[in-house]
């Protein structure tokens, strides 16, 4: 509720203030008349005082005084000889009217600038909140628009704006209110270009000083805005120089490693004046093929981390069977057979998936187990239903990674957190990628007796005909 600057109190009170004095004298009389016979002139006049000041204390000024005047006429018409006249004959009756009005108009006086005072009170009290507000409240981009907001509500503004100064002019940074093309009630200097402006009622010169203080702190708050924008670009371009920094590290490295090898298989093919036995040109031709098929994953993994990051990644999801793409996978990373368990039933129900992204989630995933178990240990392969969804469980047996640590294995260039002294570390960011875009999710547990268990969850095929998608249930076992 805005206060009237005008009366210390809203207009709302002065008019229930003047009802009440009005009803009050009405009922006051009507009793009185009654028990004039009992009672004395002056007891008469304290008691037409009660409505008077309850009238002043409702009201204020605007309300005790009418409400005095109404009461003395009274008095003066029931209750003074000549009866039922305006006349008075005598001057000790006169003198009593005057006394009582006086008495009247200085209770409602009183009355009125208790209100004056508890209204500036109540101004001083908002404009410290708004300014501690503004302050210690924590830098959010709608922060400004909140405090032109309350700056608003608490003045009894319809709209606020904060402008500023440009090259073609005056550009409004944040407006709050519907937009008014007359001239601003209220125009306050906020410093280096900047004003608040306000349309709305009158204010007085206290209000206007404390607008003022409050556009000095409107301009605080877009410096922060900035600032804050400013420190979240520099971070932006610091995670930036750091992914490009493990990208050329890893690229430098995992680049040079095939290339070398291509290098050096090419060269002992090519020499003329040496005659190779037919195991060591195998082995050079192996070294190619070994070499091309590396830098071919590590391309297609820069791009498929590329295409994850524009958001351009394409999903056809179909219905498949787990088995037959976890034998894709197998045939796709070169996974040895004997090191791998597959646990996969023909039975399970249909995943609804992209067959070819789903190949490759289970192929990183598969790899990053075969890196981090010993030679001697299985990898094993579950497959499972649980809620109309499918589970795909790669689990090794390797040293494991901490529970602290786990949410860090899905960032990219991540080789330490992938337990791999090989490869860019992009393999389980892309099956994270891979898995979430086809309406999955990818968790890492501990496996029982130590290792790591990666748990890949589908939606089925029936989904598809549900009428709104489905998310994974975050507490599916």
């Amino acid at each position: 509720m805005s206060i009237e600057p005008h009366l210390g109190l809203p207009r709302s009170r002065s008019w229930a203030g003047l009802a009440t004095g009005v009803v009050g004298l009405a009922l006051m009389t009507a009793i009185l008349v009654v028990a004039q016979d009992r009672l004395g002139l002056a007891e008469i006049a304290l008691l037409y005082l009660v409505p008077v000041v309850a009238a002043a204390a409702v009201g204020g000024i605007w309300s005790g005084l009418p409400a005095a005047l109404l009461a003395d006429l009274l008095v003066n018409f029931f209750f003074i000889p000549p009866y039922h006249t305006l006349v008075v004959e005598s001057r000790e009756h006169l003198l009593v009217l005057v006394v009582y009005v006086l008495v009247a108009g200085s209770v409602s006086v009183a009355v009125d600038l208790a209100a004056r005072q508890r209204a500036r009170a109540a101004r001083r009290e908002t404009e410290v909140r708004l300014l501690g507000n503004a302050s210690s409240a924590p830098v959010a981009p709608d922060s400004l628009t909140k405090l032109l907001g309350e700056v608003r509500d608490a003045f009894g503004m319809t709209t606020v704006a904060l402008l500023e100064s440009q090259p073609t002019g005056e550009q409004a940074v944040v407006t709050v209110g519907p937009a008014n093309p007359s001239r601003p009630t209220l125009s306050a200097p906020a410093g280096d270009g900047v004003r608040l402006v306000a349309w709305g009622p009158d204010v007085f010169a206290e209000d206007r000083r404390a607008l003022q203080r409050m556009a000095a702190a409107a301009a605080r708050t877009l410096e922060a805005q900035r600032l804050a924008a400013q420190a979240a670009r520099v971070n932006d371009l610091a995670e930036m120089d750091r992914v490009r920094s493990a990208l050329l590290a890893a690229v430098s490295h995992d680049l040079r490693t095939p290339l070398a090898g291509i290098k050096a298989a090419v060269s002992s093919l090519r020499q003329p004046d040496v005659t190779l036995p037919d195991e060591a040109r195998a082995e050079l031709l192996a070294t190619l093929e070994k070499s091309t098929d590396q830098l071919i994953q590590l391309i297609d993994n820069l791009l498929s981390l590329s295409r994850l990051q524009a958001g351009a990644l394409s999903v056809h999801a179909d219905t498949i069977a787990l088995d037959a793409v976890v034998a894709q996978a197998m045939l796709a990373s070169g996974s040895p057979r004997n090191g791998v368990l597959v646990d996969v039933p023909e039975g399970l129900p249909r995943a609804w998936a992209d067959p070819g992204l789903l190949e490759r989630v289970i192929a990183n995933v598969l790899d990053n187990a075969l890196a981090a178990s010993p030679p001697d240990a299985a990898i094993e392969i579950i497959g499972s239903a649980r809620r109309h969804r499918l589970q795909l469980a790669v689990v090794d047996h390797g040293a494991g990674i901490p529970a602290e640590d786990r949410s860090k294995i899905f960032e990219p260039f991540q080789r330490l957190h992938d337990r791999s002294t090989t490869g860019l570390g992009l393999g389980l960011a892309i099956a994270r990628g891979f898995t979430e875009a086809m309406g999955g999710r990818i968790e890492p547990t501990e496996t029982p007796g130590g290792g790591l268990t990666m748990t890949i969850t589908l939606p089925g095929a029936e989904s598809r005909l549900s009428p709104r998608p489905q998310p994974v249930p975050a507490d599916l076992p």
